[in-house]
C-alpha cells in the first residue's frame, strides 16, 4: 500500500528578476490572484503571471521611479503613481495609455480604484487625497486633513466611502457622496501603513508600525478590539472572503485573527520576510515579496489553516458571491454594505467610453501616446489573459487551477537533484498590435527572459539591510591558494586550520559587543535615557548607538530636548553610513525629532529674551541654538541626498519637507 504524499503548508512558487533597477511597489490583482504589477526605479510598471517567467508586458512613460501601483477589479485597467506626483493609467485590454493625471506635489503613496465608477482615488506625501474622475481628466475633489503622507487609501465595498492611512497615525473616513470627513480614528501610535474594509460588515481594520492590527465599528464610528505583539510593523493585512477571519502578513510568517473577541487562530510560518501584498484565490493565499531588484511569491494552502468560524456550506452556497453569505451565528449582527444590483445603476466602463476617444484623439492624448508605450514582450500570455475578454466567448471561462503543493523536503531533495535544466525559450517575433487604429506597438524579437535564479551582482555600495547571505563571506578567502595542479586535493586538517584563522578575531568583536551593550543597559537601569546613550556614545561604536535608538524610536514619550544635542551628532554620522539599516534608524530618530521639537525650537529662538535672570529659560535657550545649529548641518547632507531614488530618496525627500522652515 503506497504511503500518502505530505505536502507543505506554505511554499515559495518563485523568484524573478522583475527590474533593471531596485523594485519600489507592486500589487496583486485580487479577482485572479494570478496577475502581478511591479513599479520599479527605471520608471517601468511590468506585468507578469504568477508562476510565470517571463514579463508580459512592460509600460513606459513614467520618467520618475513608480512609488504605487494598483488594478482595477476587473484586472482590465492600472494605475501607476511616481516619485514626481504623476499619475497614468492604461487599459490592459487596449495595450496603451489611457489617461495622465497631473496634480500633486509630491510622491505619490497611495492609490485605489473606485469597485463601480470610473474613478481613482491618490494619495501623496504632500498630505492631500484626490479624486479623479478619469473619464473627464480631472480632479473631482480634493481631501485635506492629514499632516503627513497618505500611505494607503480604500474605497467601501459600496462605493460610498473612502478610508485613508497616513503616517500621522490616524485613519480617516471620507463620505464621497458628502465630500467631507465622516470620522477620525485615533489610538494608533505609529503610522499606519494599511487598512482594508470587511468584505460584508461595516467594519474597518488598521495595521500601524506600533505592530497592532485596530477593528473599527463603522456604524458606531468605535474601536471593536485591538490586536496587539505583532513581531514587526503591519504593512500586509487581508480578510477571508467570507469575512471569517484577517489575515495579516507577518515577518517570514503568515497570522489568522478574529476581532470579536481579539485572538489568534493560527500562525503559519512562511519564509516570505517583509510580504508586501496578499490576495487569496481557490482557497491558496499568494503573497509576495521584494528585495532590491527581485520579487518572489508564495503560496499557502488555506484548507490546512485553521480559520474558525468557517462553517460547512453546500456547493450551490459556495457558487454564491461573498455578500449572499449569511454571517457567522457566533458573530455579532452588523449592517451589510448595500451594493448596486442592477446593471443600470452601473456606470459604464471606461474602455467603453474611449472608443471614441481612440478614433479622434486630441493633440493632449496624442503626447501621451508617444509619452509612454505598452510593450507586449510576451504574446501568447497576453491573448490568454486580456484578449479573450473582447469576445463572447460559447464556453464557461476557465478557472484558474490551484498550484500544486510541493512534498515535504525530505521527499523533495531526490526529485529536486533528477530534475532537468530548464531550456532557453525559443525566440519569435511579437505582431504589430493596433488597437482602434490608434498607433503600433512596438514590436520585440527578442522578449527578455526572466529566469527564476537572479544573476550574480557586484558588491552594493550601500550594503541592504535585507540579505539572505553574508557579505564578503566566500570559501576562496579561508583557504590556501593551490599553486600546483597536482597538489588541488586539501587535507580536513588544512582546511580547518584555514577557517579557524579568523574564528578567534570575529569571537573578539562580538564579545566586545555584547559587553558594551550590557554596559549601557546597566547604565539604564539605574540612570536616565539621556545617561545611557551617553554612555553609547562614549564607547564610539555605532553599532551600539544604532541598537538603542530602535528601542528608544519605539517609544516618542522618551524624546527630550536635552537627549536631542546628544543624538543629533550621530544621526549625522548615521545618514552617512553604507550601511541601509544605520541610514534608516538615523532617518527614523531625525523625523521624530523633527516633529516633536521642531517648532518648539524655531519658538523659543524667535522669542522676544526675557526680563531679569531665568536659569531654565537660559539653559533650554542654549539647547536650543545648540539643536538648531546641528539641524543645519544635517539639513545640507538631507538635501543633497534628496535626489537619489527609491526608497532612500524618498525618506531624504520628506525629511526634506520637514526642514524647510530651516531654510
Amino acid at each position: 500500500m503506497a504511503t500518502p504524499v505530505v505536502t507543505k503548508t506554505a511554499w515559495k512558487l518563485q523568484e524573478i528578476v522583475a527590474h533593471a533597477s531596485n523594485v519600489s511597489s507592486l500589487v496583486l490583482g485580487k479577482a485572479s490572484g494570478r496577475l502581478l504589477a511591479t513599479g520599479g526605479d527605471d520608471c517601468r510598471v511590468n506585468l507578469w503571471s504568477i508562476n510565470k517567467p517571463n514579463c508580459i508586458m512592460s509600460l513606459t512613460g513614467h520618467t520618475s521611479p513608480v512609488e504605487s501601483v494598483r488594478l482595477n477589479t476587473p484586472e482590465e485597467l492600472i494605475v501607476a503613481g511616481s516619485q514626481s506626483g504623476s499619475i497614468r493609467v492604461w487599459d490592459l485590454e487596449a495595450a496603451k495609455i489611457l489617461r495622465t493625471l497631473m496634480g500633486h506635489k509630491a510622491n505619490i503613496c497611495s492609490l485605489d480604484f473606485h469597485p463601480y465608477g470610473e474613478f481613482v482615488a491618490s494619495g501623496s506625501q504632500d498630505t492631500n487625497i484626490k479624486l479623479w474622475d478619469i473619464r473627464r481628466k480631472g480632479c473631482v475633489f480634493r481631501y485635506r486633513g492629514h499632516s503627513q503622507a497618505v500611505r494607503c487609501l480604500r474605497f467601501s465595498p459600496d462605493g460610498k466611502w473612502l478610508a485613508s492611512a497616513a503616517d500621522d497615525h490616524t485613519v480617516k473616513l471620507w463620505d464621497l457622496t458628502a465630500g467631507k470627513m465622516m470620522s477620525e480614528f485615533p489610538g494608533h501610535t505609529g503610522p499606519v501603513n494599511v487598512v482594508e474594509f470587511h468584505p460584508n460588515e461595516y467594519l474597518l481594520a488598521s495595521g500601524s508600525s506600533d505592530r497592532t492590527i485596530r477593528f473599527w465599528d463603522l456604524e458606531k464610528f468605535q474601536v471593536v478590539s485591538c490586536i496587539e505583539g505583532e513581531p514587526g510593523p503591519v504593512r500586509s493585512i487581508l480578510f477571508n472572503p467570507d469575512g471569517c477571519c484577517l489575515y495579516s502578513g507577518c515577518q517570514d510568517s503568515l497570522r489568522v485573527y478574529g476581532w470579536e473577541p481579539e485572538r489568534c487562530f493560527d500562525v503559519v510560518l512562511v519564509h516570505w520576510g517583509k510580504v508586501a501584498d496578499l490576495a487569496i484565490c481557490n482557497d491558496q493565499l499568494i503573497g509576495v515579496a521584494f528585495s532590491q531588484s527581485n520579487v518572489s511569491s508564495y503560496v499557502v494552502d488555506l484548507t490546512r489553516v485553521t480559520r474558525t468560524g468557517t462553517v460547512a456550506r453546500d456547493p450551490v452556497q459556495d457558487s454564491r458571491p461573498p455578500a449572499q453569505q449569511p454571517p457567522h451565528p457566533s458573530a455579532p449582527l452588523r449592517r451589510i454594505y448595500e451594493r448596486p444590483s442592477t446593471a443600470c445603476s452601473k456606470p459604464q466602463r471606461v474602455k467603453q467610453n474611449s472608443e471614441s476617444e481612440r478614433r479622434s484623439p486630441s493633440s493632449e492624448d496624442d503626447r501621451d501616446e508617444r509619452e509612454s508605450r505598452a510593450e507586449i514582450q510576451n504574446a501568447e500570455d497576453y491573448n490568454e489573459i486580456f484578449q479573450p475578454k473582447n469576445s463572447i466567448s460559447r464556453t464557461p471561462p476557465r478557472r484558474s487551477e490551484p498550484f500544486p503543493a510541493p512534498p515535504e523536503d525530505d521527499m523533495a531533495t531526490a526529485k529536486e537533484a533528477a530534475k532537468p535544466s530548464p531550456a532557453t525559450d525559443a525566440q519569435f517575433s511579437v505582431p504589430n498590435v493596433c488597437p482602434g487604429g490608434a498607433g503600433t506597438l512596438e514590436v520585440l524579437s527578442r522578449p527578455p527572459v526572466i529566469t527564476s535564479t537572479p544573476a550574480p551582482k557586484a558588491e552594493p555600495a550601500i550594503f541592504p539591510a535585507t540579505r539572505n547571505e553574508p557579505i564578503g563571506l566566500k570559501a576562496s578567502n579561508f583557504l590556501p591558494a593551490v599553486k600546483i595542479p597536482q597538489q588541488a586535493e586539501l587535507v580536513d586538517e588544512d582546511a580547518m586550520s584555514q577557517i579557524r584563522k579568523g574564528h578567534d578575531t570575529m569571537c573578539v568583536v562580538l564579545t566586545s559587543r555584547h559587553k558594551n551593550l550590557d554596559t549601557v543597559r546597566g547604565v539604564w537601569t539605574t540612570g536616565d535615557i539621556k545617561t545611557s546613550v551617553d554612555s553609547a556614545v562614549a564607547i564610539n561604536d555605532l553599532s551600539v548607538v544604532v541598537d538603542l535608538l530602535n528601542i528608544v524610536n519605539q517609544k516618542a514619550s522618551l524624546w527630550k530636548l536635552d537627549l536631542c544635542t546628544t543624538v543629533l551628532p550621530q544621526i549625522e554620522k548615521l545618514l552617512q553610513s553604507k550601511y541601509e539599516s544605520y541610514v534608516q534608524t538615523g532617518c527614523t530618530s531625525l523625523k521624530l525629532i523633527l516633529q516633536r521639537f521642531l517648532p518648539l525650537i524655531t519658538d523659543i529662538l524667535a522669542a522676544p529674551p526675557s526680563v531679569g535672570v531665568d536659569i531654565s529659560r537660559e539653559e533650554r535657550l542654549h539647547k536650543c541654538r545648540l539643536c538648531y545649529k546641528q539641524l543645519k548641518s544635517i539639513s545640507s547632507l538631507v538635501k543633497s541626498k534628496s535626489g537619489l531614488s527609491g526608497r532612500h530618496g524618498s525618506a531624504f525627500r520628506e525629511l526634506h519637507l520637514l526642514m524647510a522652515s530651516l531654510d
